[in-house]
């Protein structure tokens, strides 16, 4: 089989075009931002620490009155605990407005063990309220989404938590 230069000129825009094709379809924001919450969930089951920290912006705040520092201090606290955890997403959507991405869902927590992980599957799975994760874009780049706030109103966490 002869292959010239024409042949390798089209498979070579071929190849291109399906690279590009398919960075356009990857980079969609609804599309980042779902899969940003999921690396963010599989990183807190993980107890990827650093990973978490990676993708929480530096404006990180939240209603229950927790900074970025803050957060990631409760996270390895809470969920430390638990060797087994599972987060599992339920009836999630996402929108995107200006640069902020707004994701929603129901979150269940699955752990066979601590006595602490039990309490906190009680009471983020009795929720019937969804949480709410706002991602905003850091930069130009259709990758580049960082958390910087996350809401439940039916979620309470006691004022002594430290």
């Amino acid at each position: 089989m002869r292959v010239d230069f024409r042949t390798g000129l089209f498979v070579g825009l071929g190849a291109t075009l399906t690279i590009g094709l398919y960075c356009l379809w990857l980079w969609q924001p609804q599309r980042q931002i779902d899969r940003h919450t999921e690396s963010l969930f599989y990183k807190i089951e993980q107890k990827n620490w650093a990973g978490v920290a990676g993708l929480l912006g530096a404006e990180y705040a939240d209603q229950w009155g927790n900074d970025r520092a803050l957060v990631l201090e409760r996270m390895r606290l809470v969920f430390g605990y638990g060797p087994h955890l599972h987060l599992h997403v339920i009836d999630a959507n996402c929108s995107i407005d200006n640069g902020v991405g707004l994701w929603r869902g129901r979150i269940a927590i699955d752990s066979d063990d601590a006595e602490l992980v039990t309490v906190l599957k009680e009471r983020v799975n009795s929720l019937t309220t969804p949480f709410e994760l706002q991602w905003r874009q850091v930069s130009r780049k259709p990758w580049d989404w960082k958390l910087v706030r996350v809401d439940n109103t039916q979620l309470e966490i006691p004022a002594g938590f430290d």
